[in-house]
């Protein structure tokens, strides 16, 4: 029964198929039947609007040059009547009948100039010397008008002048010199035209009269445009300097015959007769082809939800099954076929690829302090920003909790793509996050390990070791940053895990016993020991104020080492709180043989700080050796006290309750926060070496250390400056007000023997001014 129900459903969805894939290719017939309809009839009636536009075009030009043409015609006429009037006796003077013309026959002049300007339609007429002067006597109006437009005319008068000197020796031209051209006057499109009045003595004498010229001009924004658009049909026509017409208006831009710029342009609605067909063509084709879609979809449309729910179940399972819920990224089993599949096209191609996983830094912080719908908004908040870094082409797959991996395939530039894609995204998530749900912002950040593969030697599961390996690397360098994976790697990480199991039974080998800093034995695995290095008051001559307990690791093969070689695989293999409280309890045992007036700083990890019962330890262990908590000063550093709670508020107030001095370390260095001044109730600022250094050797220097300085003594906090190892720094410091110096200056950190025989023997201030070559407290001091 179960195969017969598997067999009918198996037919069910075969027939549902090729039923919906008939009436799918139906419909989509019809629909593309209906567009090419639509497209061919908004293709023709775009083609007969460029025409008809074109065509109107055409004509405007047309009428335009029809202008010009008329009044070259026009003004030959008008100058033939002037000339008729300027004639005289043969060797007559033209001056002379000038003159007797203006007295006898003005009014005939008058009357030729309004022959000009009211029966031809020019808007003004002048008659005109040779040098662009008028003629005859005339209104202020006219002369006014005549010196506006000369400047734009004399170019043409002295063509024409000089056309008509070269054509006195043809004196079988029938019509005399003129110039009509197209140009802007009184800031209006016109037609303006020069013609000679013709003047011309007898034949064999010699011309000395005066040369006159008459100067017609009509406007074409006015009766002019209002003719053209009359009989050309052109609606709503009207002039404009620049071309602003309407989204239904065209204009035509009308040029200077000279120059060729514009001088203005005619604006009208076109008549387009295609653009009206399909207005009247669109609703039909759009009742028809609704009612056809509208049958379509009526046949299709049960079976189409029916095969859609289908689908999108079945894809939403196969979605699920490859992709991390809360992301939507790949998880690891789709991110390992890709990485497969990407081996074998390199094996196929002979190219190379690189993977990367990314680990977030500080993520589990967040997510302890904030809840776990915190820390997932966290994640989409950095998968969104890694979206907008990577390339379409690279597969990011989130592997689980804050682990995710990016799978950059093989390109001509992979070198450069693969160090810019992840130093972009190392750079995108150190910006702060605000996270909703918290009500919080925060910084993260994250390391990178990287790994190239060239060929298909190397199994998928190596070059996922050697990213790791890369990526174990990059945080154990400081986090935020990328490695790249190569053979030394492995070496230093073995290197690492031999150090960081020789520091776990190392530290087993002390089990319960008291220390003992006189115990010069090293054991198998070597020993912890103390260093410390004098505190010397800034403002009493530099005597010794109290001392800062420094650990240090007497290996048997490597030597002594430095905390940075061993602290920070104490953080990671959790050990630090063991070293914390060893140190504490042999510092404390030590100093109670120290004169009173002299005061022990311990520093103390974060880990110690957040630990519960943390108070009650150190005040044990205080107990225990006699030590009084006034004289212990701790050490925390910035990072301790982020993202700090209540819990550890109340812990550190306990201990400043009972006398202990709480100082910050390395301050301006990491989480700077003055909130940490006043929640905590900090009583010491321990100014960074870092700080110390600049002083002498750049100008900002002495500007940070002293604003440091101002706000510790505004707030009424001691300070101590680390790092001191000239005389010009401690002098600027000591003038700065600065409470106590720490430095090379004054002493390097020394075994508890040596610190007992030079300082507590002879507290006569500073030792060693001279530093030994290439030694500084920042490779020593630790």
């Amino acid at each position: 029964m179960p195969a017969e129900t598997r067999s009918r459903t198996s037919v069910r969805k075969s027939t549902w198929s090729s039923s919906g894939s008939l009436l799918l290719l139906l419909a989509i017939s019809g629909l593309a039947i209906l567009g090419l309809v639509f497209l061919a009839a908004i293709w023709a009636g775009t083609e007969s609007d460029a025409a008809a536009l074109d065509r109107q075009r055409h004509l405007v030009n047309g009428r335009l040059q029809d202008q010009v043409q008329r009044v070259s015609q026009e003004i030959q006429l008008i100058g033939a009547g002037y000339a008729s009037l300027l004639r005289t006796e043969p060797g007559a003077n033209s001056d002379r009948a000038l003159e007797h013309n203006t007295r006898a026959g003005n009014r005939s002049l008058e009357t030729f100039g309004q022959i000009a300007t009211t029966v031809f339609g020019y808007n003004a007429a002048f008659l005109v010397k040779s040098n662009g002067e008028l003629a005859l006597p005339a209104d202020p109006e006219t002369s006014r008008r005549l010196r506006w437009v000369r400047p734009l005319l004399q170019p043409l008068l002295r063509e024409l002048e000089t056309s008509r000197t070269n054509a006195i020796d043809q004196p079988s031209s029938s019509s005399e010199p003129s110039r009509v051209e197209l140009m802007r006057l009184e800031g209006r499109p016109s037609v303006a035209a020069i013609v000679a009045i013709s003047n011309r003595p007898p034949s064999g004498l010699q011309d000395q009269r005066e040369r006159y010229y008459l100067i017609v001009f009509r406007f074409l924004d006015g009766a002019t445009l209002d003719t053209i658009s009359r009989e050309q049909g052109l609606a709503g026509a009207r002039y404009a300097r620049t071309s602003d017409q309407e989204q239904n208006e065209v204009a035509y831009q009308m040029e200077a015959t000279a120059t060729g710029e514009p001088i203005g342009f005619i604006i009208w609605e076109p008549d387009l007769p295609g653009s009206r067909v399909i207005g009247r063509l669109v609703p039909v084709l759009s009742v028809a082809g609704l009612v056809i879609a509208g049958l379509f979809l009526t046949l299709v449309g049960r079976l189409r939800r029916s095969l859609q729910e289908l689908s999108a179940s079945e894809h939403h399972a196969r979605h699920l099954s490859v992709h991390d819920v809360l992301t939507g990224l790949p998880n690891r089993a789709l991110f390992t076929a890709s990485f497969e599949k990407c081996v074998e096209n390199i094996a196929r191609s002979g190219d190379r690829g690189a993977i990367a996983l990314i680990d977030l830094d500080r993520f589990k912080e967040v997510n302890d302090r904030y809840g776990h719908a915190a820390g997932d908004e966290l994640l989409r908040a950095v998968v969104a920003r890694v979206n907008t870094v990577i390339s379409p082409r690279e597969t990011f797959a989130r592997l689980g909790g804050d682990e995710f991996a990016l799978l950059i395939p093989s390109n001509n530039k992979l070198g450069e793509r693969y160090i810019k894609t992840c130093q972009d995204i190392v750079e995108s998530l150190t910006k702060p996050f605000e996270l909703r749900t918290g009500d919080a912002v925060v910084r993260i950040g994250c390391s990178i390990g990287v790994a190239i593969f060239y060929d298909a030697s190397d199994a998928t599961n190596e070059i996922m070791r050697r990213a790791d390996v890369a990526l174990y690397e990059a945080k154990n360098s400081g986090r935020g940053r990328m490695v790249v994976y190569d053979p030394a790697v492995d070496h230093r990480v073995e290197a690492r895990e031999n150090l960081k199991n020789d520091l776990r039974l190392m530290l087993d080998d002390l089990g319960e016993n008291s220390p003992d800093p006189n115990d010069l034995h090293l054991g198998g695995r070597g020993r912890l020991e103390v260093f410390y290095q004098g505190v010397h008051r800034g403002n009493e001559g530099g005597r010794l104020s109290g001392a800062e307990a420094l650990v240090r690791w007497r290996h048997p093969t490597l030597g002594l080492l430095s905390p940075d070689k061993f602290i920070p695989l104490a953080e990671e293999a959790g050990l630090i709180d063991r070293i914390g409280e060893w140190v504490l309890r042999s510092a404390a045992s030590a100093a109670t043989n120290w004169p009173v007036e002299l005061s022990l700083a311990v520093n103390v990890s974060p880990s110690q700080v957040r630990h519960r019962g943390f108070d009650n330890l150190v005040l044990s262990i205080l107990s225990e050796t006699g030590f009084p908590p006034s004289r212990l000063e701790l050490e925390l550093t910035e990072a301790a006290l982020f993202n700090i709670d209540a819990t550890v508020q109340a812990t550190l107030g306990r201990l400043r309750a009972h006398g202990v001095t709480i100082a910050l370390d390395d301050f301006g260095t990491g989480f700077s926060s003055l909130s940490h001044l006043l929640q905590l109730n900090i009583d010491r600022i321990k100014i960074d070496r870092s700080f110390v250094n600049l002083l002498g050797a750049k100008a900002e220097g002495a500007a940070i250390v002293s604003a440091i300085l101002g706000l510790s003594q505004t707030l009424g906090k001691a300070t101590t400056a680390e790092g001191v190892e000239t005389e010009g720094q401690r002098d600027f410091l000591i003038a700065a007000g600065c409470s106590d110096l720490q430095g090379f200056l004054f002493s390097r950190p020394v075994p508890i023997a040596d610190f007992m025989g030079k300082h507590l023997h002879s507290n006569s201030g500073v030792e060693g001014r001279e530093l030994p070559v290439g030694a500084t407290e920042k490779n020593v001091r630790m």
